[in-house]
Order: C-alpha cells, then structure tokens, then sequence
C-alpha cells in the first residue's frame, strides 16, 4: 500500500451513546493499540487510515460510515 492509498480512506464515526471507545491500531508485524477517544453521543469523529493506523475498534453503540457502506454498532 503506497502513502496516498493509506491516506485516501476517510470514515465517520457517531456515537449513539456515551462513552464510546474508538481505538487505532498500528501497522507492521506487531500490532498494538496506538490512540484512543472517548465519544459521548451524537459527539461525531472523522478519521483516516494512516502509515501507522491499520485498523480501528469501535466499543459501544455508534454508527459507522465508510466508502464501502454503512454499519451500526450496538
């Protein structure tokens, strides 16, 4: 994966609750936990994959929006 394909994918992330966890995950052999935030309802983050982010969990209720379609988390 080239820089700008790691960087192209925005998604959106609203939560339906308080105290939603959203946590990146890094790249490479050794996958660990890199970032995290707290959303509190209706609170709405935006992010990117990155060269460092390779995956993302979301705990709690929320809905996820991505290129690829729409998932509710509950």
């Amino acid at each position: 994966m080239d820089d700008s394909t790691a960087k192209s994918d925005f998604f959106v992330i609203k939560a339906l609750e308080d105290g939603v966890s959203v946590i990146g995950l890094t790249r490479g052999t050794d996958t660990r936990f890199h970032h995290s935030e707290k959303l509190d309802r209706n609170e709405v983050m935006i992010a990117q994959f990155t060269e460092h982010t390779s995956a993302v969990k979301v705990r709690g209720k929320a809905i996820i929006q991505t290129s690829h379609g729409e998932i509710e988390n509950s």
